[in-house]
């Protein structure tokens, strides 16, 4: 047992994070496992006696460190986090990836605060495995809470020591040195010196302490405001390079042959017309077949002269998978288990039982996976865009049967990831090709292969029993989540008896993680339900909701965005419908406000607006975190109305964008964000929680103005079903 007290503000103030056991993607077995020949497995490995030691799959890379750090444990030399130049710029190294969702700035906002330097003289190396200190991955919602305070402390020490010398080099007490602006000032100001020509350009040689005191965020200066992305005239002029636009010297480009179906094996090949092509490399290593060609318009030709026979077996469809995931549910064993209370229910409860379903959705990011790969001698170099770099730099390391130390993983800022890149397909196809090939090779998978061999959020089946009183109180509840997993299971309301199970279950498809995880689909069951049990008593659903509840911040979030939408102050129009609906997750909350037109005759439904509170702490960017709720929000649309994977005997029947729909201007409406700033506790981080709200927000709407009662998402596929 841990029993180290904490001894931060944001330590003592922290929120119990639970850890989301639907990473299935994680502990899944490597997708692909190459042959190597006696010549080849003695030359990587060395003459003499192998000894292998089985580990479980998925662990060593989360807990396992390296780079600039030993272990799982984080240096705690400033060297490895920070170095101030001799022209005073300042580098920051962190293994956290940017994927959108604008962490670069917030980081640099950490620095500059604490170090007391001017903005646009740090610069952030990110998601380097040669460079950084190790990191387990962007996800979570951990940036924030974590390495943002991590960076502080960091940025704190290497302050302190620079007052130090300041120190030294003025002859004077520290008490009368001021720091700001990248310079330390003596007496009044009329004599001061700069980082930079104070460390000379050497290591500050200090460790970093948790002693060390941290700006409360009630005098931020610099974190607090809405700083302009730090690159972003990069991103809208064209310079930043993507993974698909790096290029290398002799690089070719690189095709992968796929299955025809999931689980279908080779049973005859012939890549003897694609072998016979000008420049062609085609290589066949165990399960993977593929072709390194000079331009992709030949590796796609010589990738279409490949003549296959394959063996499938039979697959469950759509239409039949949640009653397939409920005869698979892991025989009554249960994962995260939550049973509180013993009260006896007293007589006159009034029950409900219903049963709520989410389908599999695609991740569709901006920018789908994509990987450049250079061999050295035994030296491997990959850019991919991914979320975990030192858990590519594992796959690929196991791939190859080589030390990770010969391995190097960058990942340049990338077009999105929602949790859909935390593995390295496209990284380890690369580096097979160039293998092979003896150049550079590039591969960029396509809309459809990101569709089909990308992992989905997983479907799942919910099962709610409860019982609540007359006067409004919930005296019971039981809540069954099998496959999509346990994140946000817990309920946040007020329930004598409880019990909450998440029970895992076979998958036909690949799963992991997503946006939000599970709690999307925990928080879709639980409030549409607790607006079935408002209208058992005949409630109101914010009343209902505020009854139950002893969590101040939830209920915070509630009211100002009640306050915000008018809840209770207007009626809603012929065929229009107001629904709420909020939770809390990864340490934040939210609230939503959705107003809706539902046509019961024609099936017609429109989100007519959406007013959201949000709460995650003090904020450290305003503009951003409006930005990342909104785009949780707009995201939440698709889930919650439409999109979902349509498959059957082994194949995704929408894998275009033409078939599988999202979100589009046309069905985004006004969208209002409140923004509840809470200076007096930690920052958390804001690029999940705010999807939660979304659907169950929309089912209740939809109820309002329809009298229709919908609980599986997507709620309107084809249009509003009485």
């Amino acid at each position: 047992m841990n029993t180290k007290r904490p001894d931060t503000f944001e330590e003592r103030n922290a929120p119990e994070i639970f850890i989301e056991p639907e990473r299935y993607e994680l502990h899944a077995a490597p997708t692909y496992r190459f042959d190597l020949d006696r010549r080849e497995f003695f030359r990587v490995l060395g003459a003499g006696v192998v000894v292998l030691l089985l580990c479980e799959v998925g662990s060593s890379q989360e807990f396992r460190g390296a780079g600039r750090g030993r272990g799982n444990q984080r240096p705690t030399e400033i060297s490895a986090w920070l170095h101030i130049g001799e022209d005073g710029t300042v580098t920051v190294f962190t293994g956290k990836t940017e994927v959108g969702q604008n962490i670069r700035t917030s980081l640099t906002q950490a620095v500059a605060e604490e170090l007391k330097a001017p903005v646009d003289s740090i610069k952030l190396v990110m998601a380097d495995t040669d460079l950084t200190p190790f990191d387990a991955g962007t996800f979570g919602s951990r940036t924030t809470p974590d390495m943002a305070v991590q960076l502080r402390r960091v940025s704190a020490a290497a302050r302190e020591a620079l007052l130090d010398l300041a120190a030294e080099h003025f002859k004077v007490d520290r008490g009368s040195l001021r720091i700001a602006d990248g310079k330390v000032s003596r007496g009044n100001g009329q004599e001061s010196i700069g980082f930079g020509a104070l460390t000379k350009g050497q290591k500050l040689v200090r460790s970093v302490s948790s002693n060390t005191p941290l700006t409360p965020a009630a005098e931020w200066k610099v974190a607090g405001t809405s700083l302009p992305k730090v690159n972003g005239r990069d991103f809208v002029t064209g310079r930043h390079q993507y993974t698909s636009d790096i290029r290398r010297p002799g690089m070719l480009h690189g095709r992968v042959l796929r299955p025809t179906a999931f689980g279908a094996t080779i049973d005859s090949i012939d890549t003897s017309e694609a072998e016979a092509m000008p420049g062609v490399t085609v290589v066949r290593d165990g399960n993977f077949v593929g072709v390194a060609a000079p331009d992709i318009l030949t590796a796609n030709r010589a990738l279409d002269a490949i003549k296959a026979k394959w063996t499938t077996r039979p697959q469950p469809s759509a239409k039949e998978i949640f009653t397939y995931l409920k005869e698979r549910a892991n025989g009554g064993q249960t994962r995260n288990a939550a049973h509180h209370g013993s009260e006896a229910e007293p007589d006159g409860l009034r029950r409900l039982q219903q049963t709520y379903t989410v389908a599999y959705i695609a991740h569709v990011p901006l920018e789908p996976r994509a990987a450049v790969a250079e061999w050295n001698g035994d030296k491997l170099t990959v850019w991919t865009g991914g979320q975990r770099p030192f858990g590519v730099r594992t796959e690929l390391a196991r791939a190859f049967g080589i030390p990770e130390s010969q391995v190097r993983v960058i990942v340049p800022d990338t077009g999105s990831g929602y949790g859909g890149k935390h593995s390295g397909e496209a990284a380890v196809e690369a580096a097979r090709l160039a293998k092979a090939a003896g150049k550079p090779v590039k591969l960029v998978w396509t809309r459809e292969e990101e569709f089909t061999w990308a992992y989905f959020r997983p479907a799942g089946v919910i099962d709610v029993a409860s019982a609540v009183r007359p006067d409004g109180t919930l005296a019971h509840w039981e809540f069954y989540n099998y496959t999509s997993g346990g994140s946000g299971i817990r309920s946040p309301y007020e329930v004598p008896n409880q019990v909450s199970e998440f029970r895992n279950s076979e998958s036909p498809l690949r799963q992991g993680s997503y946006r939000a995880l599970a709690a999307t689909a925990n928080h879709f069951a639980r409030e549409v339900h607790m607006d079935e049990l408002a209208a058992l008593v005949n409630m109101d659903p914010l009343e209902f909701r505020l009854k139950n509840l002893r969590n101040d911040r939830l209920r915070a979030v509630f009211e100002a965005a009640a306050t915000a939408f008018g809840w209770g102050q207007r009626k809603p129009g012929p065929g229009r419908g107001f629904g709420i609906a909020g939770g809390t997750e990864k340490g934040s909350y939210i609230a939503t406000c959705v107003e809706v037109a539902a046509d019961r005759d024609t099936g017609d439904v429109r989100v007519i607006r959406i007013v959201a509170a949000y709460e995650c702490g003090a904020v450290v960017n305003p503009v951003h975190v409006r930005s990342q709720v909104e785009g949780s929000i707009v995201m939440g649309l698709g889930g919650a109305l439409f999109e979902a994977i349509d498959f059957a005997d082994g194949r995704i029947l929408n894998p275009r964008l033409v078939d599988y729909r999202v979100p589009r201007f046309s069905d985004t409406p006004p969208i209002e964000i409140v923004l509840l700033d809470r200076k007096d506790l930690p920052s958390v981080g804001a690029g999940e929680t705010p999807i939660i709200g979304v659907a169950p927000a929309i089912a209740n709407a939809i109820y309002a103005a329809s009298g229709v009662r919908l609980r599986s998402m997507p709620l309107v596929p084809d249009g509003l079903k009485a």
